[in-house]
């Protein structure tokens, strides 16, 4: 990652910060709308529901994070004022980057950012994206309590699971992934050394992204797990965050495991599955308000918010606010 920041001068002093309690799922209290509507990953929901909570200008909160899990639509903007702004939910990074994508080619004003888990930004040339790192995150694999898999896998042993080679695939392991857009899952097959893809799941049948009934699966939900044969990949942050309760508590019967012989009971730098996690805003707005205040340079209300940020399971990025990740 490029260490080139470009610092955007703001008026810090105008952003207040307040540690509240358990973030809610989506916006909850006055006001009902607000400034910067996001959408996208569920490994990010949780801490920008709390930065949403804490983060206010004058007084009055600015951010509306709407979770990637809820009711099948969402409305993001007052009808009275920005009609047309009621969409499908986006379910992860992807689609939420592919949200805010839409709103700026229709010129709608129904979303000002997507929360993204990766760097997918190759995917998005020529739309004046910027990902805007604040958090670290890091992945493992779980397994549930009452499974005999491994704890101790390797990458390499672990890719053997993901692209169906190791003994005992179908039988001892039957590994799942997120639904494809997932973040977490991109991020976890590249760090496999594999290929992610729509059809990941047909050029290896061995691994699945539904369940049996055939909902897609949701990253970093441990209920998924529903054999003792399961695995697949979460996220630490997440994790923590579902155990702790400042989330609501998903994760099931699943427990973590060692990857590489690295621990997965709290955030640790050495993980080498370590990522950053984003915010991805248009270009053009980087240097107006809110989005300068709140996102842009060391400065920012998010970078300022580290107490909320390690609340929430994750490690504040050393690199937060850089706005040097543009879209080609």
């Amino acid at each position: 990652m490029s260490k080139r920041r470009t610092l955007v001068t703001v008026a810090a002093a105008a952003l207040v910060l307040g540690l509240s309690g358990v973030a809610q799922a989506d916006p909850s209290g006055a006001p009902t709308f607000r400034q910067l509507a996001g959408v996208g990953s569920d490994t990010t929901q949780g801490v920008m529901n709390g930065l949403s909570d804490t983060i206010t200008v004058g007084g009055t909160k600015i951010i509306a994070s709407y979770d990637a899990v809820g009711s099948a639509s969402i409305t993001t903007k007052d009808a009275a004022t920005t009609p047309g702004c009621t969409m499908t939910r986006p379910a992860n990074s992807g689609e939420g980057v592919n949200a805010l994508v839409a709103s700026l080619d229709a010129g709608d004003n129904c979303v000002q950012f997507a929360r993204s888990s990766s760097n997918n930004s190759a995917s998005y040339a020529g739309k004046n994206l910027t990902y805007v790192p604040f958090a670290v995150d890091a992945v493992t694999y779980a397994v549930r309590s009452d499974s005999s898999i491994s704890k101790k896998l390797t990458t390499a042993q672990l890719k053997s699971v993901y692209n169906c080679t190791a003994p005992g695939v179908g039988t001892t392991y039957k590994p799942l992934l997120p639904k494809f857009g997932s973040g977490t899952r991109a991020f976890f097959l590249s760090s496999l050394g594999l290929t992610n893809a729509a059809n990941y799941t047909t050029t290896f049948p061995c691994v699945h992204d539904a369940d049996t009934t055939g909902a897609p699966i949701e990253e970093n939900t441990g209920t998924f797990l529903t054999d003792p044969a399961n695995v697949a990949p979460y996220s630490i942050a997440a994790y923590q965050s579902q155990i702790t309760g400042v989330v609501p508590a998903v994760q099931g019967k699943a427990v973590l495991a060692t990857l590489n012989g690295i621990s997965p009971t709290s955030l640790n730098t050495a993980s080498s599955f370590k990522r950053d996690v984003y915010n991805v805003v248009p270009t053009g707005q980087l240097a107006n308000a809110p989005y300068a205040g709140t996102f842009a340079g060391t400065g920012s209300a998010i970078c300022g918010a580290t107490d909320v940020i390690t609340k929430y399971g994750f490690g504040k990025a050393a690199n937060c606010g850089d706005t040097s990740i543009v879209t080609p």
